[in-house]
């Protein structure tokens, strides 16, 4: 799973990104940046990224890391990173303290209406 380690990246997908919440995380989602710069091939920039950010509002080290750990799971379990997109787990105040079963339905319902943009894109741009 490669992460996206660039603040300026991060930044950019912050101030462009499609931003979708739940009660325990916000997803900011964006199209991958290419890597000219790096000489990266065409196969690589079509791998997605991701990054997990939980941050000091959240509590200590220990609810932070939680948190982090939680969003993880959760990503390999909707089946990301997904191919050409940048995605921002944001953890929010709840992600802690609710069952693991609660944020796993929530970002299911999130995964199927980024599924339904998708599709619907995709119809817009046969057209």
């Amino acid at each position: 799973m490669e992460t996206i380690t660039s603040s300026t990246e991060i930044s950019q997908l912050f101030s462009s990104g499609k931003r979708i919440k739940t009660p325990y995380v916000t997803f900011i989602v964006g199209e991958r940046a290419s890597d000219t710069q790096r000489g990266a091939d065409e196969q690589h920039d079509q791998c997605g990224r991701v990054a997990f950010i939980a941050g000091k509002k959240l509590g200590n080290a220990v609810w932070r890391n939680s948190a982090k750990r939680r969003m993880r799971a959760l990503c390999g379990e909707m089946g990301g990173p997904w191919p050409g997109k940048d995605v921002i787990f944001l953890a929010r105040g709840a992600v802690c303290r609710a069952s693991y079963r609660d944020v796993s339905r929530s970002c299911e319902q999130v995964q199927r209406r980024l599924e339904s943009y998708r599709e619907d894109r995709a119809h817009e741009e046969a057209r």
